[in-house]
């Protein structure tokens, strides 16, 4: 039997969206605060010459700095004001999370609700300037020693340059919990996923022209094509894939009357993390070796051969990537999943898996269930990230087209479109009431 909620789910059409005027609203200002941030990326750096850092550009791109271009939508290949994106505030996100873990000051806030989430976003926002100095330092550096991008170096280019990098990040930052707060899903990932969206077409453009120069053969290109399709499709089966514990509800008795037991089920993602592992190991991989990459040559030479191991397809690069990949897959469903609060709670309300004592050993059971399902996860992650990565270094095949890539937009793409159906469908039920206050009214 079709429950009302599956009914109204069926229903939820693009004249339900036209009379939701709140969504209206909130895509609006989506797409308007995207659209700012698409326009950031246009906006070059002061004292540098757009030709000759194209120039360079264009002999490192296939290393870290490409991926990291990626991220930033384009940014770094015209050396926007948006060139470190919103990096440096995921890098901050990463070393907070793990710092809770293992600080009891931290630790006493998370634990108090609202109000302490409120000081350790602070807290972020703090270290976030401080790796935005630090990065935008190194790239101001890097600059000047690049040849002739810069045309006055020194002190007063460094300096312009750390303000504006950093200033750009922390607009970003503003811009994303704006979205959040006002528009539709979470901010921070649409504006990584509007980076990645926006430069698909010239990246579809220059694969291409890569195949009508004959550089890239036909069969290869095909192969790219079916390898995203069936990527896109995996991913999508493998986000919606869950595992459902049974939940029994006992028989109770309210005044005179006595309700039979129910049944329900906690449903348990197969990937508890999302998207967030592959980020954060991008994330950690970029933040020591972009200046390397940008010094090249000026270096040390344990700094030359370490940022040459970390290159695309390198065994050094996919170890730390697939290692970093795997343990915040861990690490982050312990973040968001707390099989002890679970446990006390069916235990309140009288719910309890059959067959394992409420309490203590419940916790224990959906602690085991949720890691052995979280290995299958990470797992996942792994294969969807790794195969492309390999592609990518052999086959010269644009960094739009990697796993991580596709991860990100596919993901995000579903979450993004979850919030819109559940806004869609508490508008539906709203409408539903009034009318049904209507009817009794006139009776």
């Amino acid at each position: 039997m079709v429950s009302a909620a599956e009914q109204l789910a069926a229903n939820l059409n693009f004249s339900a969206l036209a009379k939701a005027e709140e969504l209206k609203k909130r895509i609006w200002f989506t797409l308007g605060a995207l659209l700012v941030y698409r326009l950031g990326t246009y906006i070059p750096l002061p004292g540098i010459d757009p030709s000759q850092w194209e120039q360079i550009f264009r002999t490192q791109a296939g290393g870290i700095l490409g991926m990291f271009n990626m991220f930033a939508g384009g940014g770094i290949h015209r050396m926007a004001i948006f060139a470190l994106n919103i990096m440096p505030y995921i890098s901050a996100s990463i070393i907070i999370q793990l710092l809770t873990t293992v600080s009891p000051t931290l630790e006493n806030l998370k634990k108090e609700g609202e109000q302490g989430r409120k000081v350790i976003n602070q807290y972020t926002r703090y270290l976030t300037v401080v790796l935005s100095v630090f990065q935008a330092y190194g790239i101001s550096v890097g600059l000047e020693g690049a040849g002739s991008v810069v045309s006055d170096p020194g002190w007063m280019f460094r300096i312009s340059t750390v303000i504006t990098l950093t200033g750009g990040t922390m607009f970003l930052m503003w811009l994303g919990e704006q979205i959040t707060a006002r528009g539709i899903g979470n901010g921070i990932s649409l504006i990584i996923l509007a980076g990645i969206v926006a430069e698909l077409p010239s990246a579809i453009a220059g694969m291409l022209e890569l195949g009508r120069q004959g550089a890239m053969s036909t069969g290869l290109i095909l192969v790219i094509i079916v390898m995203s399709i069936a990527v896109i499709a995996f991913i999508v089966f493998m986000e919606r894939a869950q595992r459902r514990l049974l939940i029994q509800y006992p028989k109770r008795q309210v005044g005179n009357r006595m309700f039979e037991g129910q049944t329900s089920h906690l449903p348990l993602k197969l990937n508890t993390s999302g998207v967030i592992p592959p980020i954060f190991a991008s994330s950690l991989l970029l933040l020591p070796t972009t200046v390397a990459n940008l010094n090249a040559g000026q270096g040390p030479e344990w700094l030359s051969i370490i940022t040459t191991q970390l290159g695309h397809g390198r065994p050094l690069f996919l170890l730390f990537y697939i290692s970093m990949i795997v343990f915040f897959a861990f690490f982050y469903t312990a973040i968001v999943f707390n099989p002890t609060e679970t446990a006390d709670n069916l235990k309140k309300h009288g719910g309890f898996i059959p067959g394992i004592r409420p309490g203590e050993r419940t916790a224990e059971y959906i602690d085991h269930v949720l890691s052995r399902i979280t290995v299958v996860g990470a797992a996942y992650l792994a294969i969807v990230c790794l195969i492309p990565e390999i592609l990518i270094s052999y086959a010269s095949v644009p960094f739009y087209f990697g796993g991580t890539s596709l991860l990100i937009v596919v993901s995000v793409t579903m979450d993004t479109v979850a919030q819109i159906q559940g806004y869609l469908l508490a508008h539906q039920y709203e409408g539903l009431i009034k009318k049904s206050k209507l009817r009794g009214r006139r009776r």
